[in-house]
């Protein structure tokens, strides 16, 4: 079986961003959204720079890390695109590293509730990127159905794993409002979830990014500028 996986970066020696501790975040190729303003269009475009890795491989690659993992409680955070896509990667980079690193996934939960159950097994902390609970808002904004989503959350209000999860709740100017982010904090608080990240897009960076989207479409072959 093979598990190799497309990962656009590698960023090392990340602290408070993503996880606790010290943390190397692992971006991946591929999502099944396309969001008005994508904070990393290149991983849209396949024909963009990447690299390719084995779970043996990238661990070899991070590994360097290990002593700053262990002393700061910290790990990988696979982001992306959507990391649930390599829900199997995962899960093997697990066994490989051992249960001493910390993982965590930055995720939409957009994907097949099997790909969430595989994983989750391997997972120690998921940053949800819900964008908005309103159906036609998510809709407008992501381009694709807000019922994944609602079912994944479901189950992992089942399993018991709302307390390891984060759901960052955006302000999106021109999407939805501050009544809006309260209307969604509501739902999920009412699901089971406490642990809320609230922000407020930044319009001129996320324009710039969707530049950078057309670009890389344009010419593929540009140098990645990372996240």
């Amino acid at each position: 079986m093979d598990l190799s996986a497309n990962i656009l970066a590698i960023s090392r020696h990340r602290i408070g961003i993503d996880g606790d501790g010290v943390t190397t975040l692992v971006v991946f190729m591929g999502c099944p959204l396309r969001c008005r303003w994508c904070l990393n269009p290149q991983t849209l475009v396949l024909a963009y720079p990447h690299a390719t890795y084995t779970p043996q491989g990238l661990y070899e690659a991070v590994k360097q890390d290990e002593l700053y993992f262990l002393a700061s409680g910290g790990g990988i955070t696979f982001g992306g695109g959507e990391p649930l896509l390599q829900a199997g990667f995962i899960r093997a980079f697990r066994e490989i590293c051992g249960p001493l690193w910390k993982i965590n996934l930055e995720t939409s939960l957009h994907v097949p509730g099997a790909l969430l159950e595989e994983a989750l097994p391997a997972v120690d902390h998921l940053f949800v990127d819900i964008k908005d609970m309103n159906p036609e808002i998510y809709r407008r904004y992501t381009g694709a159905d807000l019922g994944p989503v609602t079912d994944n959350l479901q189950y992992l209000v089942r399993q018991g794993k709302a307390e390891n999860c984060t759901v960052r709740l955006p302000l999106i100017p021109e999407f939805n409002s501050q009544e809006d982010v309260q209307k969604s904090e509501k739902i999920l608080t009412d699901m089971g979830f406490h642990h809320f990240d609230k922000l407020t897009y930044d319009t001129e960076r996320h324009e710039k990014r969707e530049r950078n989207l057309q670009s890389a479409q344009r010419n593929p072959q540009a140098d990645c500028p990372g996240k």
